[in-house]
């Protein structure tokens, strides 16, 4: 245990109680040592849960009390969008390295403030994009950079979901940013952009909600977007809020096709290969041993931390994804393409086996 990072959760919402929390029982190098709530009472329930002391619950206007707990190296930040930048700012004051829920923060201007705040303080910002640690995906990219599809031609993707309650916070601009395309749009953005290994240069969007649907009085409820790349790789990308779920992609290769379906769940995941053999079309399912997504991102994070060395997903990767989305908001306003200038290195280091 004197290897594991004591990392606070902060904010007890569904992912952080039914997600992060439990991935710390398979975890080899974190653990959690605190818990930042606005109901203590909950808190206190979850820490008795999970052996954390109840000295170590804190409320939010005690935020900045991590500063004088040794025991926590990270924080884990699963806000509400709107809320990222701030408490990522403050934990980099307190002197802890942050692991952010995406979307990575509501606007450009919020990510670059979270980048430079991290980096003034010396300590590592990591953007929470579990699938680039998920099994399947990591197999999918070394098939990807061992050319067994041959040249990438085009990318397709759906990620939908149907939202209920119409007072839920990712249903508040304020709050979200954005509707389906900041919140589950955002995974098909990012698939595309690593297992690609390119960056795009153009984007072409157009959102659409039902006229007279309470639920999206505020946000959009579905985002149809393209992204073009320099090679001439194209996405072509669809998300809702109002649609039976559905997280599938086809990436399409020269020589094979590779597809995962479901591809951006919590669980369950499956990947299938189809190419040319003998004349005749084979397809086959690819294999990988399952491992918890939450526990493979919070083990390279602390490991990360141990070892001081650059995350795989650092905030730049984030403020990307962040560049693509507004660009996606502006074509869909504007009825035009919109360019994108290519960016510098937005990922570290390939995370490494736990």
């Amino acid at each position: 245990m004197e290897r594991t990072r004591g990392i606070a959760i902060v904010g007890l919402g569904r992912i952080s109680i039914n997600e992060m929390l439990p991935a710390f029982a398979q975890s080899k190098h974190a653990k959690p040592v605190a818990l930042v709530t606005g109901d203590r009472a909950k808190g206190l329930k979850i820490a008795h849960q999970y052996n954390i002391p109840e000295s170590a619950v804190l409320d939010y206007r005690d935020y900045d009390r991590l500063a004088q707990m040794p025991d926590v190296q990270g924080v884990y930040i699963g806000l509400p969008n709107h809320m990222h930048a701030e408490y990522t700012v403050r934990a980099a004051r307190a002197g802890k390295h942050v692991l952010c829920e995406k979307p990575m923060a509501n606007s450009v201007a919020e990510c670059r403030q979270m980048i430079d705040a991290c980096r003034k303080a010396g300590r590592k910002l990591m953007i929470a994009y579990r699938s680039q640690y998920e099994a399947l995906d990591r197999t999918l990219v070394k098939m990807i950079r061992e050319k067994k599809l041959g040249a990438l031609k085009e990318f397709v993707s759906v990620n939908s979901q149907n939202m209920g309650d119409p007072q839920h916070w990712r249903l508040k601009r304020a709050l979200a940013g954005g509707g389906a395309l900041p919140d589950i749009g955002l995974y098909c953005i990012n698939a595309a952009r690593f297992l690609s290994g390119e960056e795009p240069n153009e984007v072409i969007g157009s959102t659409w909600s039902t006229a007279g649907d309470a639920r999206f009085r505020e946000v959009e409820e579905s985002c149809q977007f393209v992204l073009r790349f320099p090679s001439g790789f194209i996405a072509s990308c669809s998300t809702s809020y109002a649609a039976h779920k559905s997280q599938m992609f086809r990436l399409n290769g020269a020589d094979a096709w590779a597809e995962m379906n479901p591809g951006y769940a919590y669980h369950g995941n499956r990947l299938r290969i189809s190419r040319v053999v003998d004349g005749k079309e084979q397809a086959s399912d690819i294999q990988a041993e399952e491992q918890n997504q939450f526990t493979a991102e919070l083990d390279h994070f602390a490991q990360c931390i141990q070892q001081g060395k650059d995350v795989h997903t650092p905030g730049e990767e984030g403020l990307q994804d962040q560049r693509i989305t507004e660009a996606i908001y502006e074509s869909a306003r504007t009825h035009r393409p919109v360019k994108l200038a290519l960016p510098g290195r937005t990922r570290g280091p390939e995370p490494q086996e736990t």
